[in-house]
């Protein structure tokens, strides 16, 4: 069961606690360091990360306990 304070997944609809991070980007609009992300649930994970990696914009699926967000300077 999920509350206000766990992240989601970025499926539509799809209203599961997330536990993976999809780290994207995509390279006509990002620079090459920007990561944009998407959460997912282990359910969606496949279907999300087939969705970006066909475009070429999948850079990386991590779990989410162990996601750090890179630092803004």
């Amino acid at each position: 069961m999920s509350d206000e304070t766990t992240p989601i997944c970025s499926a539509k609809g799809c209203r599961a606690a997330a536990v993976w991070v999809l780290a994207w980007n995509n390279p006509k609009i990002h620079t090459p360091e920007r990561r944009k992300t998407w959460l997912a649930c282990e359910e969606h994970r496949e279907h999300l990360s087939q969705f970006l990696g066909v475009r070429g914009f999948l850079k990386d699926v991590v779990p989410l306990a162990e996601w750090e967000p890179a630092q803004d300077a």
